[in-house]
């Protein structure tokens, strides 16, 4: 292990706490911690791909980086319909 695979396992215990806000407290408040979740997936993924130092694993990072985004929207757009 190097200290990118490291620190992809260090991010990934950051998710826990997201997953158990988004589970207790209101939709829009779920919505911020989706989002945040989807930042740290994207670090980790560019963790991972730097530490097994595999160059075709960055373009993995990027298209979640975009959809991550894009589904973010959507999910406010039909949110939205219920505030």
């Amino acid at each position: 292990m190097n200290a990118f695979t490291t620190a992809a396992t260090a991010l990934l215990v950051l998710l826990v706490p997201l997953g158990a806000l988004t589970l207790v407290r209101r939709p829009i408040d779920g919505l911020v911690a989706l989002q945040l979740a989807s930042a740290i997936v994207v670090l980790v993924l560019l963790a991972l791909a730097e530490g097994f130092h595999r160059s075709t694993y960055f373009t993995v990072a990027v298209v979640a980086a975009v959809f991550s985004w894009l589904g973010g929207l959507v999910f406010a757009r039909f949110l939205g319909r219920w505030m």
